[in-house]
Formats: structure tokens, sequence, C-alpha cells
């Protein structure tokens, strides 16, 4: 018997007895597969960039939805938060009520909604809501909304002689223009 294997290779020249290394990745691929030919290789490489797209605008698809329930989410929360801060007014105005069925003293009852408002002018101003000037001070279309004109020698004219509602805003937005009359002059 003999002690060489008969399946190991032969030496070569150089004495190398190391086995050939098996092919891998793309050049395998290719020497396995037939030519893909121009035709072929561009229709595959149009369905790679289609199959891209897809899961692109997928993706954009689902952030657009994402965004949109965190808009709403945060709508919901802001709504929430400024009901928390009007609770207490609410319910101060719901005891003074209850307290003018039972009570005969109109000035205590007056003082009590007079605390009221004040109350609800201080939770407005917390939340960034202040109420727009108007008596006295000139006409400003941006801020008031003219129903009337009066000839008054009392308010000089172009200003602002009657607020029938009052305006409000927030530092960059008028909510509601103040409703008022403005002032003209005598006739001569």
């Amino acid at each position: 018997m003999s002690d060489v294997n008969d399946s190991a290779p032969p030496p070569d020249d150089q004495g190398d007895t190391e086995p050939p290394t098996p092919r891998t990745g793309t050049a395998a691929a290719e020497a396995e597969s037939p030519a893909l030919s121009p035709l072929e290789a561009a229709q595959a490489e149009a369905a790679k960039l289609k199959d891209q797209l897809y899961r692109v605008a997928a993706d954009f698809d689902n952030y657009k939805k994402r965004s949109r329930r965190e808009v709403a989410d945060g709508a919901k929360l802001a709504r929430e938060d400024l009901l928390r801060e009007l609770l207490p007014v609410f319910d101060n105005l719901e005891r003074a009520t209850a307290h003018a069925t039972s009570t005969t003293d109109a000035k205590a009852l007056a003082d009590g909604i007079g605390m009221v408002i004040r109350q609800f002018v201080d939770t407005l101003g917390k939340i960034g809501i202040e109420r727009i000037q108007a008596l006295g001070q000139p006409f400003d279309p941006a801020v008031h909304e003219a129903v009337q004109h009066l000839e008054t020698s009392e308010h000089q004219p172009g200003s602002v002689a009657q607020e029938l509602q009052a305006g409000y805003r927030t530092a960059d937005r008028v909510l509601r223009p103040a409703m008022v009359v403005v002032a003209k002059s005598l006739p001569s």
C-alpha cells in the first residue's frame, strides 16, 4: 500500500500545494449565468429602480400620515391645555349663578361676577390673549371694525368714540377685531 493520497492534487513546479480558491461574488454569478443582453440588463435595472421608487413612495406616504397624526395630536393637546385653564373660570360662573338665585344682595352678586371677569382676563393673559384697547384710540382697520360714525366734539375725528364689543388678539394676530363707533367732526 502506498502512503500517497490519490485524491490530492499533484504538486506543481514550485511546491505549492494549496487547492484553488472557489469563485465568489459577482464574478461567480457571471461565470455561472449566461451573459445578459443589453436589453435584459436595462430591464433588470429598470425593475430594480421601480422597486426602489415604490419603497420611497411608501415611506413618504407613511411620513405624511405620521405628520398629520402628530399635528392633530398637537392641536388636541393645545385644546386640552386651554380648557384646563378655563375650567376654573367656568366653575366660578356656576357658583355665581347658583348664588344669584338665593341672594337679594345685588352688590355682592355684582362684586362676585366682577371677580370672575378679572379671573377670566387673567387666564386669557396667561395663555397669551389680550384685549385690544379701543376707546379714545385712533381708528385702525387692522384691529377695529367700524359699525357707525358719530358726530361729536368730545373725541378727535377719526378716533374711537365708543366700543360696542371688545376685540382680542394674540401676539401676532387679531382673534376678533373690536366693534367700534368712530368719531367725526360736527358740521360747521
